[in-house]
């Protein structure tokens, strides 16, 4: 119950809050229905009155669309220069965020912001750089209109027939410090359309004819003023909270339906649904428990969850309260959410008790601000009263002929001390059994025990004894007294018994959860983790539970892992329902709405990252699992679970990554020794080889013959050893690219030269379009890229086969192939063969150490570029890769040569 004073863990998070807000720039948000509103005529106003108050206001992006009105307001402010970005051929302004940072003004206008930037920005979309603005403490001004919101695109396309595809998250408009709704009637904007000041006059017809259709205006006109209501009632909510108001504000029309036991709770939740419709108002469904009267029987708490769950399915916000006076909590709750009118069921009458006051009559008079609405029960309700009044169940009984026995078994103490002690201290041993009754049994028979008690002190020790009759008038006051005094000792004992045993189940709970989460930090292995959640969930609910995780894939394994291991699981599983709810993010089986006769609950282990399983779980006693609470207890279980699971996958994927960079710098290192170490003794041995042919007098035909083997192995064996030292130096970074705009001809015909050897016995044919574009790459790199390939070709394709290479232009990149008329390439080996040490044919007599495509690969990846390997159609593989094409450098003067070639 709300006593009027704060929170205090309230009122450090909001200081927490404004101290970060201090730090951060305030975003103000000029809102429209639509194109041509006026928002960035707004926006600059509001600039501009700023300006004139001594602010330093600078234009970051504004965009006038040609409207002379807009222009106008932007004369007299600073514009920062926007930079320039090259894309597809074309060089794109977009704003410049660091030069915005540097120059650090106190406002800077940032228009349309669910603006994509072109690629090559810092952030794809401008609400991210307004967010680096925001961070650096520089306020911003932008606009935006209804259909850029995520949440209402898809309203919108349904309205307009129209996809927009640039949006800004809901939460960037919520954040905002301050919403501007910038409001213009649809036919004053039509007729801003058809004088020119919204599009040029072509594209107004083609717009009118379309989007800017009247029906289409009233309708974004309305989710604008909407969306804009939401955010100021969110605002109201705030500003209430944050004042502690205590009364309802009845700004719009708000319901509560408050959910009771019995069997009309349903009904109830159904004429709410139906009321909030009409009113076209948020609703919220809540259901008190009352601590002093003990647990709820079965049948209650399964019809108050199925209210509860119907109440959700209807789009009302539910909750569960537990408090000592149920109509002290509604009413706290109803000022809280700013809640106008509340939904009750009307109590039938009860002439036995004439003193009792309905729920309604309670609330009322507690709240007279609040609007009470009564509800008829159904016909079956009659039999449904408060657990106060209902006819007690056998273990009720039980418990009432309990607090019988101790009355008597006091009576049977006190009847040997009657004439040994004094009457008060009689009552006293009363009252104390009044008391151990109150904290062993409950409410109830505390109640019926005082007046056993005074009943028992008045006909056994009180004269004349054996008779209630009273020889002394005093002793109306001492059994007045007595009984008080029974009753409020008693009923307190009872209430903190109750308070304290909801608290210890709150900290047992507590208790386990970090149990489990200390258990789950530790865990490395899968079966681990099960063992985990078996004992957790044996302990809490009753159940056991199986995991189903996902391969190196993101697939679900159909095996279960359990405590056992993976071939030990009991429980039955249903694939399908499983993938469902993997596959959905969502709970599904026992107790939910999808497929809810299946034994088992299956519940999604949803991580940061991705959905990492399912956790199967099948409880001894369904009711264990059912309702918000153990929903909600189950569903941060499962979080905990799938956090340990992300984070055992993460390890693994750490470990491996790690070994793999100590193998790769191991290998690197070892590459680079054996070629240095190998260098000279091969020079070495192709100057003796050269020295054995000059040698006098000159040798024999054989020796000879020897010496030119000789040097012809060594040189071979020098471009392996080449190769290695490449691909050691591409692997370290050591290599630097010489970058230049080179035509593409020249390098392809200093490789065809180079290759002259090894390609003599193919016939080569290049093929290169004459408009081919200047590239900007390293020549050398990419001349030996073009060796490797023909070199390969000529190496695994047949003598007097022919060779190809070529060139196109595709988009924004130039491809350039290698083809051949081999036998081509391994089927399903095609990028296995760019790796190290990797050859087309594992066992065969070419020679070679398999590193040459995979030095191809990495100088056509430093180049910003691709290549792959295919096998053609009619024989033979292909071998492409591809180059941006960029954008070449113009000369500042066009040469004309005349067509008789002479002086221009």
């Amino acid at each position: 119950m709300n006593n009027g004073r704060p929170d205090p863990d309230q009122l450090l998070a909001r200081v927490q809050e404004e101290e970060a807000k201090a730090a951060r720039g305030k975003l103000k948000i000029f809102f429209g229905a639509s194109a041509g509103v006026g928002k960035t005529y707004a926006m600059l106003g509001a600039a501009r009155r700023q300006k004139e108050l001594g602010t330093d206001v600078v234009i970051g992006v504004v965009e006038t669309h040609g409207r002379k009105e807009t222009e106008a307001l932007i004369t007299g402010l600073e514009r920062l220069p926007l930079c320039e970005i090259p894309y597809r051929g074309s060089v794109l302004k977009e704003f410049d965020l660091d030069a915005a940072l540097a120059r650090r003004p106190a406002l800077i206008l940032m228009d349309e912001l669910a603006h994509s930037n072109v690629a090559g920005s810092r952030h794809p979309k401008r609400w991210q750089d307004i967010h680096d603005l925001l961070a650096a403490g520089i306020d911003v001004y932008s606009t935006v209109n209804v259909q850029h919101l995520e949440t209402l695109n898809d309203v919108v396309s349904g309205i307009a027939g129209i996809r927009v595809w640039e949006t800004v998250p809901d939460r960037i408009f919520d954040e905002a410090d301050e919403v501007v709704l910038v409001d213009l009637p649809p036919d004053d904007l039509l007729q801003r359309l058809k004088e020119g000041k919204v599009y040029l006059p072509q594209q107004a017809e083609r717009a009118i004819r379309n989007f800017f259709r009247k029906g289409n205006l009233i309708a974004l006109r309305e989710l604008a003023l909407r969306r804009t209501a939401d955010r100021v009632d969110d605002e109201m909510l705030a500003y209430r909270r944050e004042t502690s108001v205590a009364t309802v504000w009845q700004t719009r029309d708000a319901l509560l339906v408050c959910i009771g036991s019995g069997t009309g709770a349903e009904r109830l939740v159904r004429t709410g649904a139906r009321l909030a419709g009409r009113l076209e108002a948020p609703w919220h469904a809540i259901h008190v428990h009352t601590q002093t009267s003990g647990p709820e029987p079965e049948v209650e708490r399964q019809r108050i969850v199925r209210a509860l769950e119907l109440s959700a399915s209807l789009g009302a916000e539910t909750a569960t309260l537990s408090a000592d006076d149920p109509v002290a909590a509604l009413v706290d709750y109803a000022r809280e959410q700013n809640l106008s009118r509340l939904l009750v069921g009307r109590d039938h009458p009860r002439p036995w008790r004439p003193w009792y006051r309905s729920m309604a009559d309670r609330i009322g008079q507690a709240a007279p601000d609040l609007d009470v609405i009564q509800v008829a029960r159904n016909e079956d309700a009659r039999a449904a009263v408060s657990p106060s009044t209902a006819s007690p169940t056998p273990g009720n009984w039980l418990a009432y002929l309990k607090a019988a026995a101790i009355c008597t078994l006091a009576t049977g103490l006190a009847t040997p001390l009657a004439d040994v002690i004094e009457l008060t201290n009689i009552a006293m041993l009363f009252l104390l059994a009044v008391l151990i009754v109150a904290m062993r049994l409950g409410r109830g028979p505390a109640v019926a025990s005082s007046f056993l008690a005074v009943a028992a002190f008045d006909f056994f020790f009180v004269e004349p004894r054996f008779s209630f009759a009273v020889s002394d008038a005093q002793y109306l006051m001492t059994f007045a007294v007595m009984l008080s005094v029974a009753l409020i000792t008693g009923q307190l004992t009872a209430r903190y018994k109750q308070h304290a045993d909801v608290a210890t189940q709150r900290e047992a709970r507590a208790r386990a959860l970090y149990e489990m989460a200390r258990d789950l930090s530790a865990a490395l292995l899968p079966m681990q983790i099960a063992e985990a959640c078996d004992r957790f969930l044996s302990v809490e609910f009753g159940a056991q539970a199986a995991l189903l995780l996902t391969d190196t894939g993101d697939h679900l394994q159909v095996e279960t892992v359990n405590a056992k291991g993976r071939s030990g699981s009991t429980l039955i599983i249903d694939e399908g329902v499983a993938r469902w709810a993997f596959d959905h993010g969502e709970a599904a089986g026992l107790s939910t709405d999808t497929l809810p006769g299946s034994p088992l609950l299956y519940l999604p282990l949803k991580a940061p990252m991705r959905t990492r399983g399912v956790l199967a779980i099948a409880p001894r006693e369904p009711p264990r699992v059912q309702g918000p609470e153990a929903r909600r207890q189950l569903e941060t279980f499962a979080s905990l679970v799938a956090i340990a699971v992300e984070r055992m996958h993460y390890v693994d994927v750490a470990q491996s990554t790690l070994l793999q960079m100590e193998s790769e710098s191991l290998r690197n290192s070892l590459l680079a020794a054996i070629s240095h170490d190998l260098r000279t003794p091969l020079s070495v041995l192709v100057g003796l080889a050269e020295s054995i042919q000059l040698t006098q007098p000159p040798p024999t035909d054989a020796q000879a013959r020897l010496a030119g083997t000789l040097k012809e192995e060594a040189l071979r064996m020098s471009v392996k050893v080449g190769k290695l030292l490449d691909m050691a130096r591409l692997q370290a970074g050591k290599i630097q690219i010489n970058r230049q705009w080179q035509p593409l001809e020249e390098i392809v015909g200093s490789a065809l030269m180079a290759t002259a050897a090894p390609l003599a016995a193919h016939s080569v044919h290049a093929a290169l379009p004459d408009d081919l574009p200047l590239l900007e790459i390293d020549a050398v790199l990419i001349e030996r890229v073009l060796c490797n390939l023909l070199e390969n070709a000529a190496k695994f394709t047949p003598a007097g086969t022919r060779i190809r290479i070529g060139a196109a232009v595709r988009g924004s990149e130039v491809d350039v192939w290698v083809d051949d008329s081999g036998p081509g390439l391994p089927k399903g080996r095609e990028e296995a063969i760019f790796e190290k040490f990797e050859r087309g044919a594992r066992e065969s007599a070419t020679p070679g150490v398999g590193l040459g495509l995979a030095i191809c690969r990495a100088i056509v990846a430093a180049h910003g570029g691709s290549i792959h390997a295919e096998n053609q159609a009619g024989g033979g593989a292909r071998f492409v890769f591809s180059l941006p094409r960029g954008m070449p450098p113009t000369t500042a003067e066009e040469i004309v040569v005349p067509a008789d070639g002479g002086t221009p």
